[in-house]
């Protein structure tokens, strides 16, 4: 049975109620996991009291500041972690983030800026954080991120986001072999579009939605609590010889040919 009680874990990523982010803190929370939540701070405090309210049925032991593009809420985040927890035992990573303008047109102009930013947040954030992590997980660990079929496939609208993925796909090989001998297990959740704050962002993504539900083999898409569910499997000691992949929760829409 999945049972995560006595494991320490961090979520990020959490924006709002569709986040899928929300989803897996909530699988996490139900399987007995001690939770530490981290939010995009802002100038005026609204990130802060809207997470802080939708995540207090869960009890987090830890609510933190973290812009990723910030090294010092980096370091503090995780010098909080090693104070009040003294180990961290599951990390999920659900960030990403691309201007608007470079999600669309032509991906040949796609701004110098746009690229450097997509590839920072999205990308190079698992890498800093899994760096990070790894002096904390002193009895092995679970590191989990995000990713999409776009980063394997061309998708209408997904351009330097699809870059993004690809080069997140291979930091999860690359951190899987560094961390290894640990015993730390580095996978992503390649899920299925769900309508979310970041899809919001790719034109179309209600015209996808559907498209799927039309090919998939299930005939419809996935929910936050599935991906949840997918997450809290590989937080878990049942998933203790799976590293270093990429398990698609789409409802099988990754095996068709069209």
């Amino acid at each position: 049975m999945l049972n995560l009680t006595g494991k320490n874990a961090l979520v990020t990523g959490i924006a709002n109620n569709r986040s899928i982010a929300w989803g897996i803190a909530q699988q996490l929370h139900k399987a007995g996991a001690n939770l530490g939540i981290t939010y995009l701070p802002d100038d005026r405090g609204k990130m802060e009291k809207k997470v802080a309210e939708l995540v207090e049925p869960l009890s987090p032991s830890l609510f933190l500041p973290c812009n990723v593009q910030n090294d010092e809420q980096i370091q503090s985040t995780f010098e909080s972690i090693r104070d009040q927890w003294g180990k961290l035992d599951i990390l999920i990573h659900c960030l990403a983030f691309a201007n608007k303008d470079d999600l669309s047109g032509d991906f040949s102009q796609t701004s110098r800026s746009g690229f450097s930013t997509a590839l920072e947040i999205s990308t190079y954030s698992l890498v800093q954080l899994s760096g990070a992590a790894k002096p904390l997980m002193t009895e092995g660990g679970s590191i989990i991120t995000l990713t999409y079929l776009g980063g394997v496939r061309a998708v209408p609208n997904y351009n330097v986001m699809g870059v993004a993925k690809a080069g997140l796909e291979a930091s999860v090989r690359y951190l899987a072999t560094e961390l290894g001998p640990q015993n730390i297990r580095v996978n992503a959740i390649s899920a299925g579009p769900i309508r979310t704050l970041a899809s919001s962002a790719v034109g179309g993504i209600l015209d996808m939605i559907h498209h799927v539900e039309q090919v998939a083999p299930l005939r419809r898409t996935v929910t936050q609590q599935e991906v949840g569910n997918t997450a809290a499997f590989l937080s878990s000691d049942l998933a203790s010889g799976i590293t270093g992949q990429v398990l698609y929760v789409d409802a099988g829409y990754e095996i068709m040919g069209m």
